[in-house]
């Protein structure tokens, strides 16, 4: 079969998106220090203050989902009761991680977000805050559903260790897909200059 190029308009992005699952919670590991503690942010999730902190964490990875829905909408799935918003916090209180879990399909749950602000990666953070994310994944978050799967996906305009750091913790790609989507410096949520290594057309 032979490849074929597929044109990205001027003003869209793409990207190869992997999807990773686990089908049983890793082995369990001894308490990991950390300077930031983990804070729950229940519904009605603060949409300013929840944004600011989703650009903060994506704008060089070019993360535009939560930055593009209608306040109703965003509402919706902040404040349903299969969504769990956790945040990490340092301790002047400054939020500086971001872990959403998303519980819809039963017996499933979804990193459906993840991520530090800058400055804060590499430096054992992110495994802190992923042995948050598989204690309350696999124990069903606080309303402890049963839990058999849990899932996350990635994409290649992602931190360049995101999907390694997904494989060590234990979750095994399962597809992939390309997305193309609005470039968010092409609608102004950006500015022009944001993620230099990927052209802006």
């Amino acid at each position: 079969m032979t490849s074929r190029l597929i044109p990205v308009a001027s003003g869209k992005v793409a990207t190869i998106v992997t999807s990773l699952e686990m089908l049983a919670p890793p082995a369990p590991t001894g308490p990991m220090k950390s300077a930031l503690k983990l804070e729950r942010w229940r519904a009605p999730v603060d949409r300013i203050r929840y944004r600011a902190l989703f650009r903060q964490i994506g704008e060089a990875w070019l993360w535009r989902g939560r930055l593009v829905m209608a306040d109703e909408t965003l509402a919706a799935i902040l404040d349903a009761d299969t969504t769990e918003v956790h945040v990490a916090v340092r301790r002047d209180g400054v939020a500086v991680g971001l872990l959403e879990l998303d519980f819809a399909v039963p017996g499933e749950f979804e990193i459906a977000y993840f991520g530090m602000v800058p400055g804060m990666t590499g430096h054992g953070h992110g495994a802190w805050l992923m042995a948050h994310a598989m204690r309350i994944g696999w124990a069903g978050g606080e309303a402890k559903r049963p839990i058999s799967r849990g899932w996350v996906h990635t994409c290649d305009l992602d931190h360049p260790s995101a999907l390694g750091f997904y494989q060590r913790e234990g979750f095994r790609p399962f597809a992939r897909a390309v997305e193309i989507y609005a470039d968010p410096r092409a609608e102004g949520i950006y500015p022009p200059e944001t993620a230099p290594r990927i052209p802006l057309l």
